[in-house]
């Protein structure tokens, strides 16, 4: 089995991205710093929130699936859209990386990686982790998401 990673695409993202990303995040963690409702509620948003992978794929199969469509109603000229698509598909495949992937990334789209540091944050501070000094107060979103980053 290949060696899998969890954020291969943090470093082709730009710093730009990557800090607005980061200032959301820690927005939504101190929003939710003094109540566990709010930390449960947002919990629960992040089970269902499409990470960067997924919002690609849905992509490249919308697109493979409109090509054929116009191909078989239009002009064969219309194969080229899922020709694209496929490329663009192994491409991600191969090197982690493909051309609409950064639009992907402006447009909010997280990596599994980051979503699951906001997770692990948000269970932080609702106590899940008691005793590592992580709990509310001043500044507790900060530490939380801190802890939760990668060493």
């Amino acid at each position: 089995m290949p060696n899998a990673t969890l954020t291969p695409v943090l470093p082709r993202t730009s710093d730009l991205v990557r800090e607005e990303i980061a200032y959301d995040t820690l927005t939504r963690l101190s929003h939710c710093a003094h109540s566990n409702a709010l930390i449960d509620y947002r919990l629960g948003e992040l089970k269902r929130e499409w990470n960067l992978e997924r919002a690609l794929e849905a992509w490249f199969a919308s697109v493979v699936l409109a090509g054929v469509a116009l191909c078989a109603r239009r002009d064969r000229r219309w194969f080229a859209l899922p020709a694209v698509a496929a490329g663009f598909m192994l491409q991600n495949a191969l090197q982690g990386w493909c051309p609409p992937r950064p639009f992907f990334r402006r447009l909010g789209f997280r990596t599994r990686g980051e979503i699951a540091r906001e997770r692990y944050a948000l269970k932080s501070m609702r106590g899940d982790f008691a005793g590592l000094g992580l709990d509310r107060g001043a500044g507790s979103a900060q530490r939380a998401y801190d802890a939760a980053g990668p060493h």
